[in-house]
C-alpha cells in the first residue's frame, strides 16, 4: 500500500517538476515553425543557382543522330541516310560574364543565409512577446482574483450589516455591482489568460501547458544598457543591413556581367560526325567519318539596344537598394532610439510603481479599519479597493512594458 501511494504521489506531482523556459521554447520554435523551412528552402534553392552558374565552366557535350529522307539521292547524299554526329563544345572567353554570374550567385546565396538569420531572430522576438503575454494575463488574472476575494468579503460583511440595520439597502448594493463587476473582470482575465497560452503554443509550433511554464526569465529585472555600443552592433551586424549590403554587391556583379555583351565571344568546338546511306548507321554500304576542330570568335555588333538596356537597369537596381539601405539604417537607428526612451522611462518606472502599491494597501488598511469603526463610508472603502487594483495593474503593465521593450531592443542588435 506504501508503494502504491508513492506511485500515486509521483504520478499527480512528478509532472509538475519538469518546467520549460524561454530558452527552450526558442529552440523548439525554430524546430517546429514551417516559416523557419520555407527559409531553407529559398537558401537551398540559391545554392542550386551556384551549381547553375559554374555550369559556365564546363565543356557541354551533345549528341545527335539524324535520319533524312530525300525526293532524290544526290552525288553526295543516298535517298535514305543517317548521321550520327557528336559535339563537344567549350567557352573559353565571353566578356567575364560566367565569373560575375558565379560571384552574384554566390552573394544571392549569402542574402538568403542573412534573410534566414533574420526570420529566426523575429520568430524568437514573437516567442519572447507571446511568454510575456502569457505572464501578464497570469499576473492580471491574480489581482483580479485578489479583488474578486476582497469585494466578496466585503460584500458578504455587508449583508450581515443590512441584516441587522447597520447600513442601508441602497450601500449594500453598492457592494453587490462591485462584486458582480469583479467577478466579471476575473472571468475575463481567466479566458485572456488561455489564449495568450494558445498564442504561445501557436508561436512555439507545439502545444504548451500553462502548468510547465517556468517563468524565472522575469524574476530579475533588466538594467541600464549602453546605447552607443548597442547602435554600433546593430548597424554592424543587423541581418536585414547585411542581405541589403550584400544584394547591392551582387547587383554590381550583374551589372559586370552585362558589360559582357560588349565584348567577343571565342569558343572551342570538337566535333565527330558519321555518315552512313542507311537508316541504321553502321548498317550501309556508304558511310564516310568526319573528326573537325574549330575555334569560333563572334561578336554581336546590334541587338536593338538590349545589351544597354541590360546595363542601365543593372546600374539602377543597384542605385535602388543603395536608398533602400539608407532608409533602413535611419528606420534602424530612429526605432532604437525610440526604444531605449521607453526602456529607460520602464526603469524609473518600476520603483513607482512599487510604491503606488505599498501605498495603496496601507491606505485600503486604514480605510477598512475606519470602515469597521464607522468611521468610513462605504464609498469610501470600495475606492480604497479599487485603488489597490488599479496600483497592481500599473505594476504589471510596467513590468510588461519594460520586459518587451528589452526584448526588442534584443532584437535589435541579434541578441536572441
Amino acid at each position: 500500500m506504501k508503494q502504491l501511494s508513492l506511485v500515486l504521489v509521483f504520478i499527480l506531482y512528478g509532472c509538475n517538476a519538469y518546467s520549460i523556459d524561454l530558452n527552450e521554447m526558442q529552440d523548439m520554435a525554430l524546430g517546429n515553425r514551417k516559416i523557419i523551412q520555407q527559409y531553407v528552402t529559398s537558401l537551398e534553392q540559391s545554392e542550386e543557382d551556384i551549381v547553375l552558374a559554374r555550369g559556365g565552366y564546363y565543356p557541354s557535350v551533345d549528341i545527335f543522330y539524324n535520319l533524312n529522307t530525300l525526293d532524290e539521292a544526290s552525288v553526295i547524299e543516298a535517298r535514305d541516310n543517317s548521321t550520327i554526329r557528336g559535339l563537344i563544345s567549350w567557352n573559353l572567353f565571353s566578356g567575364f560574364r560566367d565569373k560575375y554570374n558565379l560571384q552574384s550567385a554566390q552573394l544571392l546565396n549569402e542574402v538568403e543565409r542573412y534573410r534566414l538569420n533574420g526570420i529566426k531572430q523575429d520568430i524568437q522576438l514573437n516567442v519572447a512577446l507571446a511568454y510575456l503575454s502569457v505572464y501578464e494575463r497570469r499576473a492580471n488574472r491574480k489581482v483580479a482574483e485578489a479583488a474578486y476575494q476582497t469585494l466578496e468579503k466585503v460584500y458578504r460583511d455587508g449583508e450581515g450589516r443590512y441584516q441587522v440595520g447597520l447600513i442601508g439597502k441602497n450601500e449594500m448594493l453598492k457592494f453587490r455591482v462591485d462584486y458582480d463587476n469583479a467577478d466579471i473582470t476575473e472571468k475575463a482575465a481567466a479566458a485572456g489568460l488561455k489564449k495568450s497560452v494558445q498564442r504561445l503554443s501557436y508561436q512555439v509550433g507545439s502545444d504548451i501547458g500553462l502548468p510547465v511554464l517556468d517563468f524565472s526569465d522575469f524574476a530579475t529585472l533588466p538594467t541600464q544598457i549602453d546605447q552607443q555600443e548597442y547602435s554600433r552592433q546593430m548597424l554592424a551586424e543587423r541581418s536585414e543591413i547585411k542581405a541589403l549590403e550584400t544584394s547591392i554587391e551582387a547587383t554590381a556583379s550583374q551589372e559586370k556581367s552585362a558589360l559582357s555583351g560588349y565584348y567577343p565571344r571565342l569558343d572551342a568546338v570538337g566535333s565527330y560526325r558519321r555518315y552512313d546511306d542507311d537508316y541504321i548507321n553502321g548498317n550501309g554500304s556508304v558511310s564516310d567519318d568526319e573528326l573537325r576542330a574549330q575555334l569560333l570568335i563572334s561578336m554581336n555588333l546590334f541587338q536593338g539596344f538590349t545589351t544597354d538596356a541590360t546595363v542601365s537597369k543593372a546600374k539602377l537596381q543597384t542605385r535602388s537598394l543603395r536608398y533602400d539601405l539608407e532608409e533602413l539604417k535611419n528606420l534602424l537607428v530612429t526605432d532604437l532610439d525610440n526604444l531605449f526612451i521607453d526602456f529607460e522611462v520602464s526603469l524609473e518606472n518600476v520603483e513607482v510603481a512599487n510604491r503606488s502599491i505599498e501605498q495603496a494597501k496601507e491606505n485600503l488598511r486604514i480605510t477598512q479599519m475606519k470602515y469597521d469603526e464607522g468611521l468610513q463610508r462605504e464609498s469610501d472603502l470600495l475606492d480604497a479597493i479599487t485603488n489597490l487594483s488599479r496600483a497592481q495593474y500599473n505594476y504589471v503593465a510596467v513590468i510588461r512594458t519594460l520586459f518587451a521593450n528589452y526584448f526588442q531592443l534584443t532584437r535589435m542588435v541579434e541578441g536572441f
